[in-house]
């Protein structure tokens, strides 16, 4: 053999000998990663309240499986264990010592969670995107708002003796985020819906005979809705934006929630996951001291710009109007002058003209002629709740300062 073989076959020797070391040392950090991966997971989320064990954790590539974890909840006695794999899929590590991950898809679930009567849960698509995990240290509400980008489900089913009770065609849950120039979380706008709700409530009689009596004189046997909202949130001012959290129900109604306030930042939900998650014994002077000091701060920081509680009825109103008036043998006209004359003594008590003289006729329209109602608060300017609990001493000057409005059969602004 000359001396050139003799080099060749060593360099490929030593090559072979190094390329078996590295992979025989990549493969305990490997299976490392995974663990230190999902035990940042439960990190996070213990900030929020949740206490997560994963089980065995196997990394191959970029892709991490979990076999089922259990999952507890501050104040929930019973844990909840989930026996299924869990599958992370375009996992990274960050240059500051966190992780990314694409996605989280979870096997389709169809279990039964009750003997008698018989109950059983099919739920499919499963998914979880654009996952943040900050490296390890001080944990804050930031970094759990950030932590998921996107949650949705296809559909959701559950039977009853094998009778179809509840279904929803899908649910989504998605945040955009905004950065600074320093990578700072600076915005979320935030948008959540649960779509197709069905539910058959005709078997609500066999549990009460009464209740299930009332619900097919209302024609709530079965209802069909969606659930909805759209929110954004500036984190530096604590600028929220409510511009809809809707329920929306067929041949019922709507109720839509909107608000506008500022002060919410993220320090100030912080101090109070912190006074929830103390060990002082709430009872004790200095526990109820801190929560003084905690609300007065809060009253100081947070701000009403305006915000409203709307009522669309789509007949339901005047189905309970015509149940109700059957019931006590009345017809419904006197049925309602009652009810009328009820609302304004109830309003009266409380002794503020101003407010009765508000209240009285709009109930009195939505009783005659049930399409919406609205009770709706704008002060002249932004205010601090402390300025508004300062005014709430004297009511009557309390409902100027508040903006407060109540109306019904109106369209909505």
């Amino acid at each position: 053999m000359t001396q050139t073989m003799m080099t060749t076959t060593k360099i490929k020797g030593l090559m072979l000998a190094s390329g078996l070391a590295t992979l025989a040392m990549l493969q305990p950090a490997m299976a490392l990663d995974a663990q230190a991966f999902v035990q940042r997971i439960a990190e996070v989320y213990k900030v929020g309240g949740y206490d997560i064990t994963f089980g065995p954790a196997t990394a191959e590539g970029d892709t991490v499986v979990v076999d089922g974890l259990t999952l507890s909840l501050a104040g929930v006695d019973d844990p909840m264990k989930i026996d299924t794999q869990l599958t992370f899929s375009g996992v990274t590590d960050t240059d500051d010592g966190g992780f990314t991950a694409e996605r989280l898809s979870v096997p389709d679930i169809d279990t039964e969670f009750s003997d008698e009567p018989v109950g059983r849960l099919t739920l499919s698509d499963i998914v979880a995107e654009d996952i943040y995990l900050p490296p390890a240290g001080a944990m804050d509400t930031i970094d759990l708002m950030q932590s998921v980008g996107r949650i949705s489900t296809g559909p959701l089913s559950v039977t009853r003796d094998g009778a179809d009770f509840l279904a929803i065609a899908g649910f989504e849950a998605s945040n955009e985020f905004t950065f600074d120039g320093d990578d700072a979380l600076t915005d979320i706008v935030s948008i959540f819906e649960v779509s197709g709700i069905w539910a058959d409530l005709s078997s609500a009689g066999e549990e009460d005979p009464e209740t299930g009596a009332m619900i097919e004189a209302l024609g709530l046997t079965e209802i069909n809705g969606n659930i909805s909202q759209s929110m954004s949130w500036n984190l530096v001012d604590g600028h929220m934006v409510i511009d809809q959290f809707l329920f929306d129900f067929d041949d019922v109604g709507a109720i839509d929630f909107k608000g506008d306030i500022s002060g919410l930042t993220p320090a100030v939900i912080d101090k109070i996951n912190a006074m929830q998650a103390s060990t002082v014994d709430p009872t004790s002077e200095a526990a109820q001291a801190q929560q003084m000091m905690l609300g007065m701060e809060l009253l100081q920081a947070i701000t009403i710009t305006g915000s409203s509680l709307r009522y669309d009825d789509a007949s339901l109103a005047g189905r309970m109007i015509d149940f109700f008036a059957e019931q006590s043998g009345a017809d419904r006209a006197d049925f309602v002058e009652g009810l009328k004359a009820m609302a304004q003594q109830s309003v009266s008590q409380l002794g503020i003209a101003a407010l009765t003289e508000m209240v009285t006729p709009a109930i009195n329209a939505f009783l005659d002629d049930p399409q919406s109602f609205e009770i709706g608060v704008r002060p002249p300017k932004p205010t601090t709740l402390l300025v508004l609990s300062a005014a709430a001493a004297n009511p009557a000057g309390l409902i100027s300062a508040v903006g407060l409005s109540v109306k019904a059969n109106q369209p909505a602004e």
